[in-house]
């Protein structure tokens, strides 16, 4: 694959369009890749809900945004950062899932033009906005093919009972008739991973589509090495001490199955919110070649190091 350097940015011009890490903006940078080049996006994205500050995608603020108060204080690690609750704190609040949903459409359409024919895009979107995601991403052309399920192993629940709010305010009375109840979500068991497809060529089949270039199927026999049944759950959780790089960092297994269910040895993987660099350690370690793309200088740096300390498999057949 080639990239003329008058394309990329400055900083980046020295670099190899394979097999690293690049700095800066994943929307400029994928814009730097040639048309129908890349076999499979694998990407956690930002789920616009305020995880971090790099996670608001939208331009309602105020002062309580990403704030703490006593309450959280006494809750411990559990509640880190205040977000907006879904009521949102003003009308303006209300335009969240739009924003989101055109935050999407700055970078779907470039997802759609440099994936070959066939090819997959897995997503990793939140469960309140994946349906703004899902119509971005099919307005720009791409096909939704369906929704699976990564089952976390860690989930905490961070629903407030109703009654304290009552006992708060000395409302004995309330706080005795909503015992039980609860405001906020169900335990968060569950995150969605999105799959799309780039329409094949009208006319072709999805069998020529394979012949022509390798994608559009999926294998499930190398599912089955990580999962017991060809479903869509999927229950992989992390190796002891993997975690910890990044605040929504996936086990390096996760990433490792949606590859092999999807490419072939020697295709290239491009993830262009790459984080601490899952996908790409996971795309070096099966033999594909891969392409990450992070805004934080911080991560790219842990990307690579964990790049350096990934060797390649056995070709398979081997070992």
């Amino acid at each position: 694959m080639e990239t003329t350097a008058q394309h990329l940015p400055p900083e980046e011009e020295r670099l190899s369009p394979l097999d690293d890490v690049f700095a800066g903006d994943s929307v400029a940078l994928v814009r730097s890749l040639p048309s129908e080049s890349v076999h499979l996006i694998l990407s956690d994205i930002p789920y616009g809900i305020g995880i971090e500050d790099w996670d608001v995608l939208h331009t309602n603020t105020n002062s309580a945004y990403l704030g703490a108060s006593p309450a959280q204080a006494r809750a411990g690690a559990v509640f880190k950062k205040r977000g907006k609750p879904i009521n949102g704190w003003s009308e303006a609040d209300r335009a969240i899932p739009r924003e989101y949903y055109e935050w999407c459409l700055t970078w779907s359409p470039e997802w759609l033009r440099v994936l070959k024919p066939g090819g997959s895009a897995l997503v990793f979107a939140g469960r309140r906005l994946a349906h703004r995601c899902i119509a971005a991403m099919e307005d720009s052309g791409f096909s939704y093919k369906d929704m699976l399920a990564w089952m976390r192993e860690r989930a905490p629940h961070r629903a407030q009972r109703l009654s304290a709010v009552y006992e708060r305010r000395g409302d004995a009375a309330a706080a005795k008739a909503w015992d039980g109840w609860r405001v906020g979500n169900l335990r968060p068991t569950f995150e969605p991973v999105l799959w799309l497809t780039k329409p094949y060529r009208i006319g072709a089949t999805l069998a020529d589509n394979v012949l022509v270039h390798g994608i559009g199927a999926y294998n499930q026999d190398a599912l089955l090495k990580y999962v017991p049944e060809p479903g869509n759950v999927l229950d992989l959780g992390f190796l002891p001490k993997e975690g910890g790089l990044h605040p929504t960092q996936k086990p390096v297994r996760l990433m490792q199955a949606l590859i092999e269910l999807t490419t072939q040895e020697g295709q290239i993987v491009l993830d262009p919110f790459c984080g601490s660099g899952t996908t790409l350690v996971a795309a070096k370690h099966l033999n594909r070649r891969f392409i990450g793309f992070e805004a934080q200088a911080a991560y790219v740096a842990i990307a690579r190091k964990r790049l350096r300390e990934t060797r390649h498999s056995p070709p398979s057949g081997e070992g």
